[in-house]
């Protein structure tokens, strides 16, 4: 079962157990036990160029847990009640992003590989990509 603790902000860090032996390294997460929400899609996220940064966008109403199985990335997580950054380098670790939350990647260090779980599938109109809209929905 995945161990969870909280940021600043409420923002909440996972991490799975990871199980080592002579063979390598397993870890395991499931729906609605180590991720809080059932899992509608998965996707994963390689090869982003140096210096370049992913998301930039909030989910109205889609939660996502995103770890970095392999290489590491920071994330920014803003809400209504600020921002927090999280910086993923551990492969059993990972963060929990709330629908409604401004999301942010960066610092992709090299061969990072990301793996999202969402909790509902894919619908453009369920992403905010404006920054200003974002803010004038969560703060009136």
């Amino acid at each position: 079962m995945a161990q969870e603790k909280k940021g600043l902000l409420g923002v909440r860090c996972l991490q799975v157990p990871k199980n080592v032996d002579e063979r390598g390294s397993l870890s395991v997460m499931e729906g609605g036990v180590d991720i809080p929400f059932k899992v509608a899609r998965v996707f994963w996220i390689t090869d982003v160029p140096a210096g370049q940064r992913r998301g930039g966008h909030a989910h109205w109403s889609c939660h996502e847990a995103v770890f970095a199985v392999a290489g590491g990335v920071s994330i920014a997580i803003e809400t209504a009640d600020g921002r927090e950054e999280v910086t993923l380098r551990a492969s059993n670790e990972g963060v929990l992003i709330p629908a409604g939350a401004w999301c942010e990647l960066y610092d992709f260090e090299p061969n990072t590989v990301l793996v999202v779980l969402a909790s509902e599938h894919y619908r453009p109109e369920g992403y905010c990509h404006e920054k200003d809209l974002w803010y004038k929905m969560k703060n009136g």
